[in-house]
């Protein structure tokens, strides 16, 4: 045992082998009565099983309406020679990125609600993380180039078509693409490295950024710095961007003299404006206030809202209260039909 005289430790060089190892030891058994976390279990929306039908119809045609609603868009946008501008080049990827978004949190709680089975592996759920998180950001980024083409659109119709070109177009989707998987990517390979043992509880619909790490039994100020530094440079610029176009659109407009030129002129942002509304209220909520007991429950509810329901409000505003969206799907739906009856006769 290692012993101590008059409040200091007084050892041969032997015995200091011997303490020292008895040390590791207790180390090791320490070590070892951890439990290593290799699943997680999702409360998701709580004690809820003699529920499950009815949740699974819920979700399950939530889940084909976004993904119905947006393909749609993306088919409509690529088929019709009137929609190949930019601002609807730019609704396309969007549309895009929301089918492959909600892709990523509801087939697996699709399938929570048929097999009764709430856990998902530790590799499975830094997946989910990763793919929901880079989709986030890369949104974030596409928002901002939309709201900059609405800026140029309105105040500054003289430089857009130079501006706007089909080069440029693609080199601001690709560049939002290639930050967000970027910035994610960095936090997924900080977040490999943690360890989890003993608590192995998700209190959350799917496998989100802080209730991982808040579960590691690991050192976090690294991945805590590191995430706060690339939302730092994901969220706020864009978010920065996007105010500061809409503040320049809406002093433009009000300065147009006639009201129905003002109306016109709104109705081009309208709808890209209550999106990105919805998106970045509820993700404020969500990230920046404290996770306390007080909020927990509200930013479950919040946290719906930007991963689900946002996607699915996507091609209500877009179509019903875009013209020539509508027009374009009347269109094609006639010329569908008269296909199909050609095709039977």
């Amino acid at each position: 045992m290692c012993m101590k005289e008059s409040g200091k430790v007084v050892l041969s060089g032997t015995q200091y082998m011997i303490c020292y190892l008895q040390m590791q030891c207790v180390e090791n058994s320490d070590w070892q009565n951890r439990t290593v976390v290799t699943s997680f279990t999702l409360l998701g929306f709580g004690n809820s099983e003699d529920l499950n039908i009815l949740l699974f119809l819920l979700f399950l045609t939530i889940y084909l309406v976004i993904l119905s609603g947006n393909l749609l868009i993306v088919v409509l946008v690529m088929v019709e020679r009137t929609l190949h501008t930019p601002m609807y080049f730019f609704l396309a990827n969007l549309s895009f990125l929301e089918s492959c978004y909600i892709s990523t949190i509801l087939p697996r709680m699709l399938a929570s609600f048929v097999t009764r089975d709430k856990t998902i592996s530790l590799l499975g759920c830094i997946l989910q993380m990763h793919f929901f998180s880079t989709l986030g950001a890369t949104e974030c980024y596409l928002f901002a180039v939309m709201s900059y083409d609405r800026y140029l659109a309105i105040c500054k119709p003289l430089h857009y078509a130079s501006v706007m070109n089909e080069r440029k177009c693609i080199l601001f989707v690709s560049v939002s693409w290639i930050i967000g998987i970027l910035l994610i990517t960095i936090l997924t390979c900080l977040l490999s490295q943690l360890n989890f043992c003993n608590q192995y509880t998700i209190d959350h619909f799917f496998c989100d950024f802080t209730p991982i790490v808040r579960l590691s039994c690991s050192d976090t100020q690294v991945i805590e710095t590191a995430a706060f530094i690339t939302s730092s440079i994901g969220i706020l610029p864009t978010f920065l961007i996007t105010v500061a176009s809409y503040v320049f659109i809406i002093t433009t407009i009000l300065k147009i003299p006639s009201i129905t030129g003002r109306k016109k002129a709104f109705s081009t942002c309208s709808s890209h404006l209550t999106v990105v509304s919805m998106f970045y209220g509820s993700l404020t909520f969500v990230y920046v206030l404290p996770t306390t007991d007080k909020f927990k429950d509200l930013k479950k509810v919040f946290s719906f809202l930007y991963a689900v329901l946002t996607p699915m409000a996507n091609p209500f505003i877009y179509s019903l209260r875009n013209k020539e969206v509508r027009s374009s799907l009347r269109k094609t739906v006639y010329q569908f039909r008269r296909f199909s009856e050609i095709q039977k006769n």
